[in-house]
């Protein structure tokens, strides 16, 4: 019973579990709304402590596309998969057929794509049993560039709303986070002039970001208290929580990051309270979702990055509404979404 609880106060139509154990799959997929659209999400490779956390993870992120797509003006619901296991090992391509065997089960209500721990190689394992699947090699592919210009579109937006100027030249910037979008958001952030700080649990991916962009590198720990103006959190979320409030120094928090708000009810008031301008994770990371519903209906490359980087406005419009309505930038961002998909519900049939 506790499954359907956990389901009903979040509003998820369905969830599915699939076990191959000769290939060692553990695999759960959450659809969370189809008011908009089939249901579409990446599919995260992680070592979980148990089949709880799994599928509150799945629940959780499955929650964020349906808002993700609804704020960014996508017609599509919110999914996501996780596969509970091991994501280092080598030997990939059974267990992605079963999960692509997984994903062809729903028969077109949920649509899949690479996230963390996953690539567009594991992807193309999923497409020999599948249609549903985008983010392929010679296709979109990797949704990394277009998450990142969409993040720094966010940033320039929160500048504007902060500073009253969105230029990030000599603005300090901590960037927690060096994998794909976070490397690229460093780039980009970097070609405009801005002062980096970085860290990550991976020593390559520092050193690198290190060499190419001049950023000076601390401790994954110490990177929550850098004396920074912005923090762009780009790696697990509930970065934001108790322990980490207290050390923020930042005016502006601005990520790539899923669910940065540990308990959104509790820590999006904290940030307010010290005066820190927090961009919506769902918002604002919504380029890699702009990027695979590109790849569905064919955009090119360009039009993708340009769609991508409406986020810019869409945050303008976000805050203007939190300092009308006297909400945080969170709430405005949910009533925003929530707004779309009620008046979708008048229009067309859920899938």
């Amino acid at each position: 019973m506790e499954l359907f609880n956990l389901m009903s106060e979040s509003g998820h139509e369905q969830i599915i579990y699939w076990s191959d154990p000769e290939f060692g799959y553990r695999g759960i997929i959450a659809v969370h709304d189809t008011t908009l659209g089939p249901a579409l999400g990446g599919t995260r490779f992680w070592t979980y402590e148990d089949a709880r956390e799994a599928t509150i993870d799945a629940l959780r992120l499955s929650r964020g596309m349906t808002y993700k797509a609804a704020i960014t003006g996508l017609n599509l619901g919110g999914g996501k998969s996780v596969i509970w296991g091991d994501n280092k090992q080598v030997d990939r391509e059974m267990i992605f057929r079963a999960h692509g065997r997984a994903v062809e089960s729903l028969g077109g209500r949920y649509i899949t794509a690479e996230d963390v721990g996953t690539s567009p190689d594991d992807m193309e394992y999923v497409a020999m049993e599948t249609e549903y699947v985008v983010g392929l090699h010679g296709r979109s592919g990797d949704p990394s560039p277009v998450t990142a210009y969409g993040v720094y579109q966010g940033i320039k937006a929160s500048a504007a709303q902060r500073y009253g100027n969105d230029s990030l030249k000599d603005r300090h910037i901590a960037v927690q986070g060096l994998g794909h979008v976070g490397y690229y958001l460093c780039e980009d952030l970097a070609a405009e002039g801005a002062k980096l700080t970085v860290a990550d649990i991976d020593p390559e991916a520092v050193s690198r970001v290190v060499e190419e962009f001049g950023a000076t590198a601390v401790d994954p720990e110490a990177i929550y208290g850098v004396d920074a103006d912005i923090f762009a959190p780009c790696a697990l979320g509930a970065v934001v929580n108790d322990e980490t409030v207290a050390q923020f120094s930042f005016d502006i928090i601005a990520g790539a990051a899923n669910n940065v708000l540990a308990r959104s009810a509790v820590h999006g008031p904290a940030l307010t309270e010290k005066d820190i301008l927090y961009a919506p994770d769902y918002v604002i990371n919504a380029g890699g979702l702009v990027n695979v519903y590109g790849e569905i209906h064919e955009w090119d490359a360009e039009r993708s990055k340009k769609k991508a980087g409406e986020i810019y406005q869409t945050l303008l419009r976000i805050y203007e509404l939190a300092e009308t309505e006297g909400v945080g930038t969170y709430a405005a961002a949910d009533r925003v979404a929530e707004d779309r998909i009620a008046q979708a519900h008048h229009l067309q049939r859920t899938w």
